[in-house]
Formats: C-alpha cells, structure tokens, sequence
C-alpha cells in the first residue's frame, strides 16, 4: 500500500501548488474600479445591439 500513500501525497501536493498559483491574479493588471467600468460599457453596448435587433425583428414581423 505505499503506492497508494504516495499517490495521496503527491495528489495533495499538486492540489496546494495548483490553489497558490491561481490565488488572487489577474491577468488584465487593472483596479476595480477600471474593470467594473470596463464591464459596465460591455454590458451597455451588449444591450444596445440587443434592442436594435428586437426592432429590427418586429418590424420585419408586421
């Protein structure tokens, strides 16, 4: 069974590397406050195309 123990050792290792690695890193170095308005003017211009194409759809539909 020492197989088995170190099977466990070393999936618990990898697990420790891997959470070190992806704690708390970006990968677009911006502050807060820029990605909240980065996502603000996506979902603006998101919803924007989403009307025109709801126009653009009922009107051809009558």
């Amino acid at each position: 069974m020492t197989r088995g123990n170190q099977r466990e050792l070393a999936r618990a290792k990898n697990q420790k590397k891997l959470q070190e690695q992806g704690k708390g890193k970006r990968k677009d170095d911006l502050t807060v406050e820029q990605r909240k308005a980065r996502d603000a003017d996506l979902m603006r211009e998101k919803q924007k195309k989403k009307e025109i194409a709801e126009n653009q759809t009922s009107k051809t539909g009558k």
